[in-house]
Parts: structure tokens; C-alpha cells; sequence
């Protein structure tokens, strides 16, 4: 594969991986905004307050036990995506620096091969 090819290749991988930490980030912001909302649900909550379900098109009575319960639940299952998502964005950001690295040793190496052939461009005369 030729050099050019081969930058074309990397850059066009590096791309890829920015667009996917552009959406791993966009998702962690959608998780963290879900976990604010779920937290403040029941931060003002007191013992008098009677708490409804939607189900369907009808708000049904639930137990106050058991609606805390299911919003513990799904902080829980937040609390995992957020753990996975950070992985996510660790390692896509771990090989976007390594793509990073190999675009600027293949654009060195081009610019090297170009001096040596004589066909760095047109000389501008000063």
C-alpha cells in the first residue's frame, strides 16, 4: 500500500473514531441528565404526599415504598451505563491518540519521501 494510501486510511480511521467519541459523549450527557432527573424525583418527597404512575393514558395511585424502589432501581441501572460509557470513552479516546500519532509519523514520513524526490512542489522563489 502506498504512503498516501496509507494516510488516507488513517485519517479517514481517525475520523471515525472522533465521530464515535462525539456520540459516546452525547450519550453520557443524555445518562447524566437522566440520573438529575431521577434523583430529584423523590429529593422533595414527604410522607403526605401521594405519588402516581402513568400507565397508559391513566395515572394510577402506586405505594410511595414501591415507587422509591423502582426509582432506586433505575439510578442503579444509570449508575452501570455510566460505568460502561466512561469505558467506552477511555478507550476510544486511547486510540484516537495512537491514530493521532500514526497520521503524524505517516505525514512526516510523506514529507521526507517528497524532499528525497524532488517533488516537494514548486520552489518559491524568495
Amino acid at each position: 500500500m502506498s504512503l498516501e494510501a496509507r494516510l488516507q486510511a488513517a485519517s479517514s480511521d481517525y475520523q471515525k473514531l472522533q465521530a464515535d467519541l462525539s456520540s459516546s459523549v452525547e450519550a453520557r450527557q443524555r445518562l447524566d441528565a437522566q440520573l438529575s432527573e431521577n434523583e430529584l424525583e423523590f429529593s422533595t418527597l414527604t410522607p403526605n404526599n401521594i405519588v402516581f404512575k402513568l400507565v397508559g393514558p391513566v395515572l394510577v395511585k402506586q405505594d410511595q415504598a414501591e415507587a422509591k424502589s423502582n426509582v432506586d432501581k433505575r439510578l442503579e441501572f444509570i449508575g452501570g451505563e455510566i460505568k460502561r460509557i466512561e469505558a467506552q470513552l477511555q478507550e476510544i479516546e486511547q486510540k484516537s491518540e495512537k491514530k493521532k500519532l500514526e497520521l503524524v509519523e505517516l505525514q512526516t514520513e510523506l514529507q521526507q519521501s517528497q524532499k528525497q524526490d524532488g517533488s516537494g512542489g514548486p520552489a518559491v522563489p524568495i
